[in-house]
């Protein structure tokens, strides 16, 4: 097979690790992250304000979603000489507009148009956040960039959503997404500053994505990372609709369940970022089969707040370092591209969440959300499998080779 050879930006030893820039791109995936998903801590606000139903406004995640689907393999394309560091600039003004729209929008049609703006930005993030954690950190330190970026996700989910939904219940959703909005500016001027000048890779295409697909390994274990965020989404767009199944359940321990599901995210990216450029292959598959068992419980345990408790922090400790696994498992398996390797990353997690929201909603509409979170167990079971084929083709490929 041919080989593309490696990219100075991406593959250059660097001097020390720039602990500064890193924290920008944390502070994005963090604010980012808080605006994809606010909408699932403030559904029930949301539809009521805006008169549709709950699954009516969970389709405010699957738009964000369906467009970082199509930007995610196309960015590369449409700015192939743009400094990366310009294009993540525009790109959190582009959320902060979409933020600012959505604050002043007087019905579902208008969110779900600003919502586009969102979808861009967060995908254009995530495929190129493993070029510049490789440009800040250092390819030997990979994994450690890495582990910024996706700590922002967990922050978010310990402090930007159920802040969110702390702020909604003083104010209303609509400030909510103000501020985001007011704060993403304030971003977009800490990254001109702090970033270094990223230059593009080279040769970014469909072509070149394709050709990455058919690695030994990489194509079996990006259908996995599908059916796994496809599963865990499936449960936690509606896991408000989940928790409000708990007897008597308070407002503020709604709030409460939301942030130990990201204490325990936070947890795990910093547990695992230390070590995970050497486990990456265990945990793609330990990983999921955790989350699926956490999923079910939700179901059984319904009765027991404490249970509760205990299943979201360690669903949040293996989900929310997802992305840190994914990330490191696939800039390993693809050191030589990985602006083509992040781009199939953020492809399969934005068609996963666009079916899980769309095809949940109407699930829960119909039907129940226990069948829902019945569904996406067996998806994260069926995905933990494929990754556990992939890494050996992986293997058996490396020792021919």
């Amino acid at each position: 097979m041919t080989t593309t050879a490696p990219v100075p930006v991406t593959t250059a030893r660097t001097e020390s690790i720039r602990y500064g820039g890193l924290i920008v791109l944390m502070l994005m995936g963090f604010l980012l992250v808080t605006a994809e998903f606010l909408p699932n801590g403030v559904l029930t606000e949301m539809a009521d304000a805006l008169g549709v139903t709950p699954g009516q406004a969970g389709q405010t995640v699957t738009v964000t979603a369906l467009v970082g689907l199509i930007v995610a393999p196309t960015v590369g394309l449409i700015f192939p000489r743009l400094d990366r560091r310009s294009l993540l600039v525009w790109m959190a003004l582009a959320a902060a507009v979409s933020n600012l729209i959505v604050a002043i929008a007087p019905n579902l049609i208008i969110v779900l148009l600003a919502r586009f703006l969102l979808g861009a930005a967060i995908s254009a993030f995530w495929a190129m956040s493993i070029t510049v954690a490789a440009r800040l950190a250092g390819p030997e330190h990979l994994g450690r960039g890495v582990m910024f970026t996706s700590a922002g996700v967990s922050l978010a989910t310990v402090a930007g959503v159920p802040l969110g939904v702390m702020l909604s219940e003083i104010v209303d959703w609509q400030t909510v997404f103000a501020i985001a909005g007011v704060l993403m500016v304030l971003l977009a001027v800490a990254l001109r500053f702090m970033l270094p000048s990223v230059p593009a890779e080279q040769g970014a295409s469909i072509r070149l994505l394709v050709d990455t697909l058919r690695r030994p390994g990489i194509g079996l274990g990006m259908v996995g990372h599908v059916l796994v965020v496809l599963g865990h989404f499936l449960a936690y767009t509606y896991v408000r609709l989940a928790l409000e199944r708990i007897p008597e359940i308070e407002p503020s321990t709604i709030i409460l369940l939301l942030a130990l599901f990201g204490l325990g995210g936070l947890a795990g990216n910093l547990g695992l970022g230390f070590f995970i450029d050497r486990t990456f292959g265990f945990f793609a598959v330990f990983a999921p089969l955790v989350i699926a068992v956490s999923v079910l419980s939700m179901i059984f345990l319904s009765g027991s707040v404490l249970g509760i408790a205990i299943v979201v922090l360690v669903w949040g400790f293996f989900f929310s370092s997802w992305l840190l696994v994914i990330n490191t498992w696939v800039g390993h398996r693809t050191p030589d591209r990985l602006e083509a390797g992040g781009s199939l990353v953020v492809v399969g997690f934005q068609g996963a969440i666009t079916i899980a929201a769309g095809v949940g909603g109407l699930l829960v509409d119909t039907l129940d959300v226990e069948f829902v979170y019945v569904l996406g167990a067996v998806s994260l079971l069926v995905g933990a499998v494929l990754f556990g084929m992939s890494n050996r083709r992986s293997v058996a490929a490396a020792k021919l080779a």
